[in-house]
């Protein structure tokens, strides 16, 4: 039962060219169309020639004080779980104000493809960030938002920055990996993608977000130094280059303040030290106080006023537990937010998407797969050339894996891996199927083919973490896939097993097969896009944006409860910086396939390396006889300036991605600023770059380092 008081309350209280569509607005830009704000000599703050704070100063004083409460909170509140799954359901929806020409304001979820009825259904974001690819990045963002504005949206809650602390994390998947210069180098092209459809974007979940376990209540304790270097990066980079429009504060407390109250982060450093000049909006139902919340930075709390209504609020100023200048404050971030991105000056979008051509949208899905897909193993059983018989085994095989939660779209149609691969084989070839449930008629079916290929998942989403890295625990509707690829190994020496899941598996038959293909969750051009690597029409895209382990308790966290998953319900990062590849490398243990890793059908050599201050640069040749693709990455050992700052022995700080003929040389630069070599000072609380030896490392992954160099003072 809800009623309303002045805001809702529980009852008694790719393609550039193609994408780039016509009519796409430019943030902040004036526009000839008749807009929905209304006649600027009525209005003066309709006028699109004034400046944003201009016509927010014009139109603040107009608003009574019920309206500024009205605009703090979304007013929906079937969004989120209930809001997404039918085409005319947005996740959340902020009325606005018909008196005064403020336009309501609707949202969409979407890291991974928009979640409204049916749509586009992408690779998972850890596909896009295996690809090392800031294009890929683009276009990704590119994609989602052109099909979120389709939908009638304003906002898209994406992408996901998180950084990935525990590969046991649900939503493994929904982000970026292990690195923070990764999560945030690809971030920053994927807002600029998104916004420029003119649609805001929602980065999220500032500022600590790594598990599903208790993470409504969860309370972590993170020192500074690894908030700033490890966690706070990509939301840095998102708001100071990427320019996002609005900002999601996650759940849990960090060292003793929850999330969407948190002046630390959102007043001192998201605002005051980044300059952020966007809105920050809270998770669905983030928000534990009223006043808390209006003093620690939250400008709109979703799906609905449970916190910010007109009852608490008022309530909160007559008390002088929050001032009017607070309100008026966060009603300013929202309406110069609108304003700056032309929501006051353009009709609404329609909701039109499936009356659109959306090829453009499938061809984005399938490359960016292929960017991603990650060939971890091959002993000469791949690219396919020709068999004539092939058997495929899993489930898998006939579906396109998804995770669950807030970044599970329902795709238009789906390309199977069967049939990508039945189509590219071609009728002269036996291509075959069974599920897996029977392990001896798996092994049957694989005995009698040229090649077999098992397909295996693991089941990740939102509100649980996965129990164990087996893919026997992982999935276990699937049973003993662990068992399974065994049993067809030992009966074809030609098997391939081609991963789809979320993040890392544990993998102990990687010695009795000929090849391992991380396809991750593919999206709906899956099959199309396998069967493309799988014969060599791509080289395979993808390098580990996240590390494989050989055993459970090599992993982060692993076996310490006070880390994860926590005691009563409070976790310690006492690993501090010592994050994905820096674990395992600060510890001398060696990962199955590490951070970085990913093979290509033709070979490369990394020759004449020259490291400055203010870039590196090396010679990339491809080395074999078939075209390919190499990811060159570069590293960064860091000296220590005191036994109480350690240094993980290496950092990535540079990456790109370059595609080179047989024989053809390619000299790569990698741009560095004094950022590069800098540590988050706890004492100075600033940023210092500490006296000694850096160490220069470029290679093909954390393990595999090609050239080796010096900076610094060095004996």
């Amino acid at each position: 039962m809800w009623m309303r008081v002045g805001r809702w309350l529980p009852a008694a209280g790719a393609l550039a060219s193609v994408l780039a569509l016509a009519a796409v607005p430019v943030p902040g830009e004036a526009r000839a169309e008749t807009g929905r704000c209304g006649d600027p000599a009525a209005r003066p703050w309709c006028d699109p020639s004034l400046t944003p704070e201009r016509r927010t100063d014009l139109l603040l004083p107009r608003m009574t004080a019920d309206e500024k409460i009205a605009m703090l909170a979304a007013d929906d509140p079937f969004g989120g779980p209930l809001g997404g799954y039918f085409e005319t359901a947005h996740a959340d929806t902020n009325d606005g104000i018909g008196r005064l020409g403020i336009p309501p304001v609707y949202m969409a979820d979407g890291p991974a493809g928009v979640r409204q009825g049916k749509a586009t259904a992408l690779p998972a974001p850890i596909a896009l960030a295996a690809g090392f690819d800031r294009e890929a990045a683009t276009l990704y963002g590119r994609t989602v938002a052109w099909e979120a504005r389709h939908r009638g949206n304003d906002v898209v809650f994406g992408p996901t920055v998180d950084v990935l602390r525990t590969p046991r994390n649900g939503r493994t998947f929904e982000g970026f990996g292990e690195d923070p210069h990764l999560s945030a180098t690809l971030g920053v092209p994927w807002i600029e993608g998104a916004q420029s459809q003119g649609v805001m974007t929602a980065v999220k979940h500032m500022a600590v977000y790594t598990q599903e376990t208790d993470r409504l209540s969860l309370g972590m304790t993170v020192d500074p130094r690894t908030l700033r270097e490890i966690y706070l990066p990509p939301f840095e980079a998102a708001v100071k280059q990427g320019g996002t429009a609005t900002v999601m504060c996650g759940f849990g407390k960090l060292n003793g303040r929850w999330a969407c109250e948190d002046g630390a982060v959102l007043n001192d450093i998201l605002r005051s030290e980044w300059g952020f000049q966007g809105y920050v909006a809270s998770d669905h139902f983030a928000p534990k106080d009223a006043g808390d919340a209006a003093n620690g930075g939250l400008d709109m709390e979703l799906p609905v006023g449970f916190r910010y209504n007109a009852f608490m609020l008022k309530t909160a100023v007559s008390q002088g537990k929050v001032t009017q200048a607070t309100v008026d404050g966060h009603v300013r971030n929202i309406l110069r937010t609108m304003f700056r991105f032309g929501v006051f000056d353009r009709q609404a979008y329609p909701n039109d998407l499936t009356a659109i051509d959306r090829t453009a949208s499938e061809t984005a899905a399938r490359r960016i797969e292929e960017a991603g897909i990650t060939l971890l193993k091959n002993d000469g059983v791949l690219p396919l050339e020709a068999p004539g018989s092939i058997a495929l085994i899993g489930r898998a095989a006939q579906e396109s894996p998804s995770g669950h939660g807030s970044a599970q779209v329902v795709p238009f149609g789906t390309v199977s891996a069967q049939q990508g691969i039945a189509r590219r084989a071609g009728a002269g070839a036996r291509v075959s199927h069974t599920n897996g449930d029977d392990r001896a008629e798996a092994a049957n079916l694989a005995r009698q083919a040229d090649v077999a290929i098992v397909f295996a998942t693991d089941s990740q989403g939102e509100f649980f973490d996965k129990s164990c890295l087996t893919l026997q625990c992982g999935e276990p509707l699937r049973g003993d896939q662990d068992a399974l690829i065994s049993e067809v190994a030992k009966a074809n020496p030609n098997t391939i097993v081609v991963l789809n899941t979320g993040g890392p598996v544990l993998t102990p038959w990687a010695g009795q097969v000929k090849g391992i293909v991380e396809a991750w969750y593919p999206g709906q051009e899956a099959g199309n896009a396998l069967a493309r690597v799988l014969y060599g029409d791509v080289d395979p895209g993808g390098r580990l944006p996240v590390t494989f382990p050989v055993n459970e308790n090599d992993a982060p966290t692993s076996g310490n409860p006070a880390q994860y998953p926590g005691t009563n319900q409070n976790v310690t990062f006492s690993e501090g910086v010592m994050v994905g590849y820096r674990h395992y490398d600060s510890k001398g243990i060696t990962p199955r396939f590490p951070f970085g890793h990913g093979l290509s059908y033709t070979t490369f050599r990394y020759s004449d390396l020259v490291a400055g201050t203010d870039s590196v640069k090396v010679t990339v040749t491809n080395t074999g006889s078939r075209k390919g693709i190499a990811v060159p990455q570069l590293y960064i050992g860091m000296p220590s300036p005191g036994v109480d700052v350690p240094q993980p022995p290496k950092q990535l700080k540079g990456f790109t991605k370059v595609t080179l003929a047989p024989g053809e040389s390619t000299r790569v630069t990698f741009p560095l600023s004094s950022r590069s070599f800098a540590y988050w000072n706890e004492g100075a609380k600033a940023w210092k770059v500490a006296d000694g030896c850096y160490r220069v490392l470029v290679g093909s992954s954390s393990r595999e380092i090609a050239e080796t160099a010096t900076l610094g003072t060095c004996r």
